[in-house]
């Protein structure tokens, strides 16, 4: 069996110790440098040509997201693992877009971390759980604010019915008698429903219809 070819990068000496022992536990995994810095990866990345480098993110002389950029141009054949501390978005979305495959946080048990070298060399991507939950939270939150931000939700049960009328081509006595209502209070409705939605006229509210579904052609 062909072992995946780790090269492991932090600045810190006792993390890269710790890291290799719990990898060398892994008999599939194969442990052919170490650097402690962006800049020093980069040099044994073109020496080693590893299957994998397990980065750290904050370091010295060169970080971890610019030496993650520059081995995903240079060598696409060799996928980056970044290992952090930080578990937030902040640092989650420039991992991504500077090429990396996967993002784990340090405080993953061993058998993650393996797990997760095995998914970026086969060319899969890799979250660790708390990552994965922090972007399912954040996804929901930005759906909640989307939704609470939708004028058409601002609407009362009453407007939703005169909208729907009023796109449909009824007039306002007609819209009356069909809600039982005073034309006076249909023009009330009409005339908060239309400022919640930002239209100016029937064409305009005939198009918002359309396009949220009230109506179809």
């Amino acid at each position: 069996m062909q072992k995946i070819r780790v090269l492991v990068v932090d600045d810190h000496t006792i993390v890269r110790d710790g890291i290799c022992a719990l990898l060398s536990l892994a008999g599939d995994l194969d442990i052919v440098g170490e650097a402690t810095n962006g800049s020093e990866a980069l040099e044994k990345v073109g020496e080693l040509l590893p299957d994998v480098v397990l980065m750290d993110i904050s370091m010295p002389v060169m970080g971890g997201l610019e030496a993650t950029r520059r081995i995903c141009k240079d060598f696409p054949k060799t996928k980056v693992l970044v290992l952090t501390q930080y578990d937030d978005k902040e640092y989650f979305f420039p991992v991504i877009e500077s090429g990396a495959s996967g993002f784990i946080s340090k405080a993953a048990a061993s058998s993650e971390l393996a797990a997760g070298i095995r998914s970026v060399n086969r060319g899969d991507s890799y979250l660790s759980p708390s990552v994965t939950r922090l972007l399912v939270e954040d996804y929901q939150t930005t759906a909640r604010q989307r939704s609470s931000q939708d004028p058409y939700k601002q609407l009362t049960r009453r407007e939703r019915e005169v909208f729907k009328l009023l796109a449909e081509g009824h007039s306002t006595q007609e819209i009356a008698e069909i809600l039982v209502i005073t034309p006076k209070t249909v023009d009330g409705h009409k005339t908060n429903l239309m400022a919640k939605l930002g239209v100016h006229n029937r064409i305009d509210l005939v198009k918002y219809a359309l396009r949220k579904g009230v109506i179809n052609i």
